[in-house]
């Protein structure tokens, strides 16, 4: 398993360093066109619902981040699995607060919005670092998209603290 989060620099973007194992798979994604990130195997099997384990074969597989797109994962052996075949939201896949921003640790986008609210601010980005430089996340395999979550987590918080911002400013001309 990788150590995507541990490494200094990495906490953006998850680098697999399979390289090899995943030369072959097809990089875009059949039904939308979309450049696949490689994923581990164990990641998938992971995330499929149970009816689904015995499709998960030794192919190389990729995911689909295009959010309007049905398909989460799909193999260069043609095997491929939508939003209804795996355990759990998807990220990329969904809007709203139950939105998974953090696998590891149980973030909502619904979390990183009430603490703005309240306080003006999230301390959730600061928590998730925090938490992988102690080692603590598994992000290749807990993350459906095999990538270390503190990128999404930033950009949510940033969106939403954009938002909020507006938000009381549109408050605040409204009251004079």
């Amino acid at each position: 398993m990788s150590d995507c989060c541990a490494a200094p620099g990495s906490t953006e973007s998850c680098n697999i360093a399979a390289g090899e194992s995943h030369a072959k798979t097809e990089t875009r994604c059949s039904t939308c066109g979309t450049e696949g990130r490689p994923v581990e195997r164990q990641t998938v099997l992971l995330h499929v619902t149970h009816e689904h384990l015995e499709h998960v074969g030794e192919e190389a597989f990729r995911f689909c981040a295009d959010q309007q797109c049905p398909v989460v994962y799909y193999g260069d052996g043609g095997t491929r699995f939508t939003v209804d075949e795996v355990r759990e939201l998807i990220g990329a896949k969904v809007t709203g607060d139950a939105r998974p921003i953090c696998y590891c640790f149980g973030f909502t986008e619904g979390d990183a919005r009430e603490e703005i609210v309240h306080t003006g601010t999230s301390t959730i980005p600061a928590t998730v670092s925090g938490l992988i430089k102690a080692g603590m996340c598994a992000c290749e395999v807990r993350n459906p998209s095999g990538a270390c979550c503190l990128g999404e987590v930033t950009r949510t918080v940033k969106r939403l603290s954009d938002e909020h911002e507006i938000t009381d400013e549109r408050t605040a001309g409204a009251s004079t």
